[in-house]
């Protein structure tokens, strides 16, 4: 999916640029389950008032560090801090963490407000206080109106709010939230992705939101942590994360891009594409160029001084709304995808195409592995 986004550094142990000390550091943690390596060597530091992602597909890791942060796993090797807390060693009611999972699991018995106030009752709260706390909660995340109703009346967005609110009760100084969009229809959920980073900044809590959808993870996040294998590929802004992928893999899992392998010699990339100027050691280098960095050339048009050309028959158009991908095969070993503004007519057979040298970013084949 090609994406038009906002923002990540490209170190895989990056720390907030933050004045002010992180609120969570996580140092060398490591997890296995007996011979299998689900976590290696995570670093990461989460800044106060940050919404942070860990992004990665079906095993990478994700809701296994998530769980670990919340003390429901223990980490086989490694620390985690709060502050001047270490976490390790602190059983998760303990902790100012709490978290909302994928399934909400409210109370079907219970009334909405009944739900919210349920662990300031198991805690012996003073009821006078646990009403105070839950009537904030509700009118947080808008569920005033719906303080009497039974889960069972209330949609599944509105259910999420609640499973927040029962997590924001607590005043913990960490928000774990493990995929609770993925249950909503796909609408719901966009308009739930714009609700909860807006919840998020009213509060101001520390988020940790576990996802494997890039495009969630694209619109809420200052930083994504991207997830390989147990490792972290990359860790940064967005919009840095899309336009400057440390790694092949990254420029893969976040959109489209284009990999081009080139020989560098003396300065110059030369590949099927074509030769530009670079800065790079001499040898086999790997380039990252995104659908949208190319443009088509009109027939007999001029093209930009120290662009790179290259001509190519149209093999496949595909329509996206305001967008349309273009497969264009260049030679037998090289096919670029081009992502154009839509036109009315499909385009011509044979078109040329054209992009900038500074578009082509010089990726690793992988993160480095310790």
């Amino acid at each position: 999916m090609g994406l038009t986004t906002t923002s990540l550094s490209a170190t895989a142990t990056a720390t907030n640029s933050s004045a002010k000390p992180p609120l969570l550091r996580v140092r060398n943690l490591a997890k296995r389950f007996g011979k299998n390596v689900v976590l290696r060597d995570i670093s990461l530091d989460v800044a106060e008032g940050e919404f942070l992602t860990i992004l990665g597909e079906s095993g990478s890791g994700k809701t296994t560090l998530l769980r670990i942060i919340a003390g429901f796993e223990s980490a086989s090797s490694g620390e985690l801090w709060m502050g001047e807390e270490q976490l390790g060693r602190q059983p998760p009611y303990r902790r100012r963490v709490n978290t909302v999972f994928q399934h909400y699991a409210l109370f079907p018995h219970l009334t909405v407000e009944q739900n919210v106030g349920y662990g300031l009752r198991v805690a012996r709260r003073p009821e006078t206080e646990i009403a105070a706390r839950v009537e904030d909660a509700l009118a947080k995340v808008k569920m005033t109106a719906h303080a009497k109703a039974k889960p069972s009346k209330i949609s599944g967005g509105q259910q999420q709010r609640v499973a927040l609110a029962r997590a924001l009760v607590n005043r913990p100084r960490l928000l774990l939230l493990d995929e609770p969009l993925s249950a909503l229809d796909a609408n719901l959920r966009r308009q739930m992705q714009v609700e909860l980073k807006s919840l998020q900044r009213e509060v101001g809590i520390s988020f940790i939101f576990v996802t494997h959808d890039q495009e969630e993870a694209m619109v809420m996040s200052d930083r994504i942590a991207l997830l390989r294998s147990g490792e972290l590929e990359q860790v940064a802004t967005p919009r840095e994360i899309y336009s400057q992928p440390a790694t092949a893999y990254v420029a893969q899992f976040i959109g489209h891009t284009n990999l081009l392998k080139a020989d560098v010699q003396g300065g110059i990339a030369r590949c099927v594409a074509g030769a530009w100027p670079v800065e790079a050691a001499d040898g086999v280098a790997l380039f990252s160029l995104r659908p949208e960095n190319i443009r088509v050339i009109s027939p007999g048009g001029v093209g930009t001084a120290g662009g790179v050309r290259v001509r190519g028959r149209v093999r496949h158009q595909a329509f996206h709304g305001a967008t349309e991908l273009i497969r264009v095969e260049c030679s037998e070993n090289l096919a670029l995808v081009v992502r154009t503004s839509s036109g009315a007519e499909a385009m011509e057979e044979e078109i040329e195409l054209e992009f900038s040298p500074t578009d082509a970013v010089l990726v690793r084949e992988s993160a480095e592995r310790i």
